[in-house]
């Protein structure tokens, strides 16, 4: 499953509430990486820690998130990456060849993989290009991710303004 759309439109809360409803023991996959130094990121992932149940396993999969979901090879898991930009992010450095062997690795995982897993995925190319190289890195990175996780998963949403909509059922795949 993918959840995308743009900064603070409810992506993370509509993909928890889906891991809830799946009845299954969820492992949320936290992307971010923590900065002491930068409270405003600190509030960010406390905020989203406040929201999570008690019961929910928290893992910490800022680079390695293949090996992370490899670990979890069962149909009882329900595993909630939380975000794919921010792992995009945490990559960026990576030259071209690197970045598309972590994509590679990622979609080899997804092949055969038995548990439910959620992917949340910020949309940053709905703006202006930006000005600077790895500004657009970054955008066209996440973007091509996106684009061919959606073509993937078996249920895409688009949310925004609080809203979710079903990608997959009011959609056209583009290939």
């Amino acid at each position: 499953m993918l959840i995308t759309g743009p900064a603070r439109s409810g992506k993370s809360e509509w993909a928890e509430r889906l891991a809830h409803e799946s009845q299954r023991q969820v492992i949320y996959c936290a992307t971010a990486l923590e900065n002491a130094d930068d409270a405003e990121w600190t509030a960010r992932i406390a905020a989203h820690r406040t929201r999570r149940p008690a019961t929910w396993a928290t893992v910490c999969a800022p680079i390695e998130l293949s090996a992370t979901l490899a670990a979890y090879q069962n149909a009882q898991y329900c595993l909630l990456v939380d975000s794919l930009g921010t792992w995009t992010a945490n990559l960026i450095e990576l030259n071209d060849a690197d970045w598309q062997f972590q994509v590679t690795q990622l979609f080899e995982q997804l092949k055969t993989h038995p548990a439910l897993i959620i992917f949340v995925a910020e949309e940053t190319g709905w703006g202006v290009i930006p000005a600077y190289p790895m500004g657009r890195l970054f955008r066209d990175r996440l973007g091509g991710l996106i684009r061919h996780l959606g073509g993937q998963c078996a249920a895409t949403y688009l949310v925004t303004g609080g809203y979710a909509l079903e990608l997959n059922r009011l959609g056209v795949r583009i290939e």
